[in-house]
């Protein structure tokens, strides 16, 4: 009866081993080809336009869901057929450290984390970088989760894509109206051109709409919109150029 029992208790301590190894082995094998795949995403993406985003995915099912008209505009196009203005207009306006920084703007970080411990409203601290990895990759949401594989991709886009890239990317996919997204789409629904065409006026309304695109229309500003152009025109004005977009060696 005790040989019984204790080759039983054997047994069963070997396969309770046999079950954890396969369960490990199984989560392995699957964070393995998470990280292996979104490699391969962000490779492939720093060379194919991004068509589609889950954000207007998403955006279109609301719009099904409220019985509303479905509403989706956008058109890739590469950065040289984007006035550099709108290069200078967000930069200034959502990230002006862009050019310097890896990914992460620690001041805003700091600023943010202090304002949330006093109980303040948390200002916005990603960068366009965050923003871009946001828009392509994830859906949005404030979890510590869907931060945490921000800040993964935000590091891989950094380093496997260059600033050019992610700005190329950001003025594509980001939503810039009701339903609109990207430059091309944004300049030819609010002002009747191609996004080479928008001026520095036009490139600051646009910026300024970014909070809040939905909220914000760049076609007809409020008067809370036109103080921040002047604002946004001002910072331009005191940035360096920013060397990318149509116009860059005017």
């Amino acid at each position: 009866m005790n040989n019984n029992f204790f080759s039983s208790g054997f047994f069963m301590r070997r396969g309770n081993k046999t079950i954890f190894k396969k369960i490990w082995v199984g989560c392995r094998n699957i964070l393995l080809f998470l990280f292996l795949s979104s490699l391969l995403t962000v490779f492939v993406f720093k060379f194919v336009p991004v068509y589609y985003t889950p954000l207007m995915f998403i955006r279109t099912y609301e719009q099904i869901k409220d019985k509303k008209k479905t509403k989706l505009q956008h058109t890739w196009v590469p950065i040289s057929k984007i006035a550099q203005p709108l290069v200078q207009a967000v930069v200034a306006s959502e990230d002006n450290l862009f050019m310097e920084h890896h990914g992460f703007d620690k001041e805003q970080i700091e600023k943010a984390m202090k304002e949330a411990d006093t109980g303040k409203r948390v200002r916005g601290a990603s960068t366009i970088s965050q923003q871009t990895a946001k828009n392509v990759f994830l859906w949005p949401g404030k979890s510590y989760f869907r931060k945490g594989v921000e800040v993964y991709f935000t590091v891989l886009i950094e380093l496997l894509w260059g600033k050019k890239r992610i700005m190329e990317v950001y003025l594509n996919s980001i939503e810039m109206g009701d339903g609109i997204y990207g430059a091309e789409a944004i300049a030819k629904a609010h002002f009747a051109k191609h996004a080479y065409e928008i001026k520095k006026g036009e490139a600051a309304l646009i910026a300024a709409t970014l909070p809040n695109p939905r909220r914000f229309n760049s076609a007809n500003p409020s008067n809370y919109m036109l103080r921040r152009q002047y604002q946004i025109l001002s910072l331009m004005d005191k940035l360096l150029k920013i060397e990318m977009g149509y116009g860059t060696d005017k």
